[in-house]
């Protein structure tokens, strides 16, 4: 539950006393995207007993400034893994992945008036979308930092923002978006001044010289740094190692993949060591599964203007930083901390943080303990089977008008294979 040490210090000022006052909100905000249906004002009700009409709630949240959430998200989003979390850590180092997604608004005037909607080979897309970057921290789905984009911002402006927020000591992990050498040289020079490093995928057509063939296979190679509207002219270069590794399974065609890391030492960080933890990125991507279709169950945003998005999403990753605190702390560090059944884990957070808002009056603190750990207990005998290694091949899509879409699909089981190039 949203913790008192969360909360920005209240502001000192004129004017009467708010009706919802700022820690209620904020707790009534994160308690409302964890549930399946309802209104803020019904979910406010039921954790403090206090009648509020929706449109009181769209006002209250309209004058709300946009501070006290960053503020908010800075203070709650850390890091959380200890030396007993194997998978979220590599020769030491942290894992934390950087990607980003996309949330779907709803079409009220106030905000088609303020954005305008993506075009695809099918025209118009149906709604606008809101960008979300997040820093994960890789084996327990905890956001370090967040950037959500308020005014438009994309991506790749977002993730920019978030390199300023890594933590010490870490392993960044990066796709081919960010592995474009203008991302790289920003990325190198935050690493070096929290002593941390970076993993990401390189795109094809960056051109390099190799410096180097090291013993493991990879390569020390100089990238050149362009001037971004000019990109003809070279205005410095940086030095990576370069993996080229081929990825596939027996009887499927491996696909190359390349890697630029600023871990230059083959001896302290091996090649085909890396490419296979680079596989642990798309933990990441279960994670946006995670908060868009367990924890918040609805295709588009309930808010109806863009700062109440923005809001909303920040609530969303507040409460994805939450459930994986409560998460960590079934495991016990006995148990891999993802293997702890999501859906249950937020089933019973919800029960529990229902049972400790409108009746907490009710129980004596010894009663309040027996509760939250009934409730870790039945989290750890909730834990899904070893994760098959299986995967369904790419497949070309047909005209929009056909059906079926995808042709003569069929799935594949076994270890992945790693060669390096």
């Amino acid at each position: 539950m949203v913790g008192p040490e969360w909360l920005p210090a209240p502001r000192q000022g004129r004017g009467r006393k708010p009706r919802v006052p700022i820690d209620q909100l904020l707790q009534a905000l994160t308690f409302h995207v964890t549930q399946g249906a309802g209104t803020l004002a019904e979910h406010f009700f039921e954790l403090f007993d206090e009648p509020l009409a929706d449109s009181s709630w769209s006002d209250r949240r309209t004058r709300l400034p946009w501070d006290v959430f960053a503020d908010l998200m800075r203070r709650a989003l850390r890091p959380l893994a200890t030396r007993r979390h194997r998978g979220a850590f590599w020769r030491g180092w942290r894992l934390v992945a950087l990607d980003g997604t996309q949330y779907s608004v709803t079409n009220t005037p106030q905000i088609t008036a303020t954005t305008t909607k993506a075009r695809s080979r099918r025209g118009r897309a149906a709604f606008a979308k809101i960008t979300v970057s997040v820093l994960l921290e890789l084996g327990l789905h905890n956001p370090v930092a967040a950037g959500i984009g308020r005014q438009g911002e994309s991506e790749w402006a977002l993730a920019r923002r978030l390199l300023a927020q890594l933590p010490k000591r870490v392993l960044l992990l990066g796709d081919r978006l960010y592995g474009v050498p203008a991302f790289l040289k920003l990325a190198q020079d935050r690493c070096r001044q929290v002593g941390s490093h970076f993993l990401l995928r390189v795109p094809r057509n960056i051109k390099a010289r190799v410096i180097a063939r090291l013993p493991d296979g990879s390569r020390r190679i100089r990238v050149a740094l362009r001037e971004p509207r000019r990109p003809w002219r070279v205005v410095g270069s940086m030095e990576i190692r370069e993996i080229r590794v081929r990825v596939g399974r027996k009887g499927c065609r491996p696909h190359e993949l390349r890697l630029g890391t600023s871990l230059l030492d083959p001896r302290t960080a091996p090649a085909i060591e890396l490419a296979q933890l680079y596989a642990t990125r798309w933990e990441h991507e279960l994670y946006f599964r995670e908060a868009k279709r367990i924890l918040r169950q609805t295709d588009v945003l309930q808010s109806h203007t863009l700062a109440t998005a923005a809001q909303e999403l920040a609530a969303i990753v507040l409460a994805t930083a939450m459930v994986a605190r409560e998460r960590a702390r079934a495991a016990t560090g006995q148990t891999p901390v993802l293997r702890v059944k999501f859906g249950v884990l937020l089933a019973v957070v919800r029960s529990t943080w229902f049972c400790l808002g409108p009746i907490e009056d009710l129980l004596t603190a010894k009663q309040k303990a027996q509760i939250v750990a009934r409730g870790q207990a039945l989290m750890r005998r909730c834990v899904t089977a070893k994760r098959r290694s299986r995967t369904n091949p790419r497949a070309v899509r047909q005209p929009v008008r056909k059906w079926p879409r995808l042709m003569h699909t069929h799935s594949v089981e076994g270890p992945w294979q790693f060669q390096i190039a």
